[in-house]
């Protein structure tokens, strides 16, 4: 027997690892969370927006970083799907979506820390961190790590770059 959300679609969304000189990866605390729930910046693609510029727009909007504060270093060609659980599926997005089938990119910040500003105009986060990439899967909610194991593994070898040669 299927759950109620399996005929729902995904939502189409990007997500966005922001590395830093050190090779370490941006995390926010979600503000609607009072348990641990530490994520990278994601949000929903515009109608006619393409990954990229949503990309951009969500990590302005998310973190204040502004788009001349990095540059795209990579993209992941697949996309990659999460299922809610199914106790917040009604919780989000109006119950539209089972959950988010997202393009990953990767990020250079080329700004320093005093220009990271999540007090944005619909705050989504509480707090940040820049957090080292190993130790991420113990700070993101279960439902999300199998997507993020994989994007920090397809990134893996970039992120490094970037720590050896301080992002130059």
């Amino acid at each position: 027997m299927l759950a109620d959300d399996e005929g729902l679609p995904y939502r189409p969304c990007v997500g966005v690892a922001v590395v830093n000189r050190r090779g370490q990866i941006f995390v926010g605390q979600r503000r609607d969370n009072s348990a641990e729930a530490w994520q990278m910046p994601q949000g929903g693609i515009d109608e006619g927006e393409s990954p990229q510029i949503a990309a951009l727009r969500e990590l302005e909007e998310e973190t204040g970083i502004t788009p001349d504060l990095v540059m795209i270093s990579a993209e992941i060609d697949d996309w990659m799907t999460y299922d809610l659980p199914e106790d917040l599926v009604p919780m989000l997005w109006g119950g539209k979506y089972r959950g988010q089938r997202q393009k990953w990119l990767l990020l250079e910040f080329k700004g320093e820390d005093h220009q990271v500003n999540i007090d944005t105009e619909e705050p989504e986060f509480s707090a940040w961190k820049w957090a080292a990439p190993e130790d991420l899967a113990e700070l993101i909610v279960p439902f999300k790590r199998e997507v993020y194991a994989k994007v920090l593994e397809t990134f893996r070898e970039r992120i490094a770059e970037i720590a050896k040669t301080g992002g130059a």
